[in-house]
């Protein structure tokens, strides 16, 4: 479910307090204050970011995590990953992220490698071990939340809540209804969880802004 609580573009960028929970386990209600530094903008292979113009890490001040998109255009970056460690999603019911994102006035949001298509947030996890080819058993260690149950990249405060029985979607088609085993396993196996930035066909491809704009972590847990 998505939920949309407030739009409205404003001149002013500023960050917002962030809860961020324990690493999912047995207790999943118990929430924890960690430090912003956890999330890590990426992904990072063979030692390289693959979010050209970002920081390695989300910005910490006090509670809040947060950062700014790279702009005007797309040879200034874009953001693809934004993820943090966690253990077994094994047993949890939901993944729930609350965000604002905050720019000047007429800012848009763009995929890099679908300009054309509307700028997509997509919650998503990660089995450990993959080897990022996508190829035989490693084509199914990605998981993407349903097409359908994607957030949107535009200002304003927004919610988005996805089941972990919906039909997630792995990085090369499969889903979690198709291919149960592979989606058990994934969370039983669980290392990375957050979420990515992309457009219909092209999840964490990256986006970019048009101006100055800020994505600040309002709340993120696993239920």
């Amino acid at each position: 479910m998505i939920r949309t609580i407030a739009i409205a573009a404003t001149l002013a960028i500023l960050p917002l307090a962030a809860l961020v929970p324990t690493p999912a386990g047995a207790q999943f209600a118990e929430l924890v204050r960690q430090r912003a530094e956890g999330w890590e903008i990426g992904p990072f292979y063979k030692g390289r970011s693959r979010s050209p113009g970002m920081p390695a890490r989300a910005v910490q001040a006090g509670d809040t995590a947060y950062f700014d998109f790279p702009w005007p255009d797309a040879r200034a970056g874009h953001v693809h990953y934004v993820t943090r460690p966690t253990g077994p999603l094994t047993g949890a019911r939901e993944i729930v992220l609350r965000y604002r994102i905050d720019g000047e006035r007429g800012v848009r949001f763009h995929p890099q490698e679908h300009p054309e298509r509307k700028a997509t947030l997509s919650l998503y996890f990660q089995r450990r071990g993959d080897n990022w080819k996508a190829r035989g058993r490693y084509a199914t260690y990605r998981w993407y939340a349903p097409e359908g149950m994607m957030g949107p990249v535009t200002p304003g405060t927004h919610e988005v809540r996805v089941p972990l029985d919906a039909n997630w979607v792995a990085v090369l088609g499969a889903t979690s209804h198709t291919a149960p085993g592979a989606f058990a396993d994934a969370l039983d196996n669980a290392a990375r969880v957050g979420f990515v930035f992309g457009s219909r066909g092209g999840r964490g491809h990256g986006v970019y802004a048009t101006a100055p704009a800020r994505f600040t972590i309002l709340d993120f847990r696993i239920e």
